[in-house]
């Protein structure tokens, strides 16, 4: 398996959260989300699989004729890592930093002095590569709005680019923009396996709830790679 497949496994193996709030004392989430199977499935055969019977020696071909064997699925090339992202239509333009899980296995979020850049997570395909890959980014930090506070304003037909480490640039077009309270979130719907690459693009939205501190939704843009 590629790692590029790999990772779009691990996408929705993981109960994702995402805590994209500014400082301490704001933060949003998905929380306690359970994944449900992967759209795509591997072709290449498991531990678990029943393998074809051999063919019997004593079988003529007339009989039984042996079956025509499938070629072999080529591995996916793997992609570049993503290096930046640019939103023209809300005049985004960030370097992008490389983030995994925290210790308490949530996405982990761009902190210090990386609070106020945009963050691709590793757990997700390189952009390029087949599958939703996922970048992060704050609403607004102790500094004031941050990367993506204008995220909520995009719209379908808007562009996203995505610059890799070769020196190629990936663009990917937006389809739907949409807020889901955090405690509704529809994590399969946003994380499963695609068969085509897709872009996440994901920060904090809706109100601050007095009680806890929190933002009550997610912002969640979803955009295909544009064609050609």
């Amino acid at each position: 398996m590629s790692g590029d497949a790999r990772v779009r496994r691990g996408v929705v193996s993981a109960a994702v959260v995402l805590l994209l709030g500014g400082g301490t004392a704001v933060a949003c989430g998905v929380a306690e989300q359970e994944p449900g199977p992967p759209a795509v499935q591997e072709s290449a055969a498991t531990p678990d699989s029943t393998p074809a019977p051999e063919p019997s020696a004593t079988s003529s071909a007339t009989e039984s004729p042996e079956p025509t064997e499938e070629p072999a699925e080529e591995p996916e090339e793997e992609q570049p890592l993503p290096t930046a992202v640019r939103i023209p239509a809300i005049d985004v333009e960030s370097d992008l930093i490389t983030l995994g899980r925290a210790d308490d296995g949530t996405i982990a979020v761009p902190e210090g002095p990386d609070a106020d850049m945009a963050a691709w997570y590793d757990g997700s395909p390189r952009p390029g590569a087949t599958g939703p890959s996922v970048i992060e980014g704050h609403v607004d930090t102790q500094n004031g709005p941050s990367v993506f506070h204008q995220l909520a304003a995009v719209a379908p037909g808007d562009e996203v680019e995505v610059d890799r480490e070769d020196g190629s640039t990936v663009t990917f077009v937006v389809e739907d923009v949409q807020a889901f309270p955090k405690d509704e979130f529809p994590t399969l719907a946003v994380y499963r396996n695609t068969d085509d690459p897709e872009l996440r693009l994901i920060t904090c939205g809706g109100s601050i709830d007095p009680a806890t501190g929190h933002y009550t939704d997610n912002t969640v843009v979803s955009a295909r790679l544009a064609d050609g």
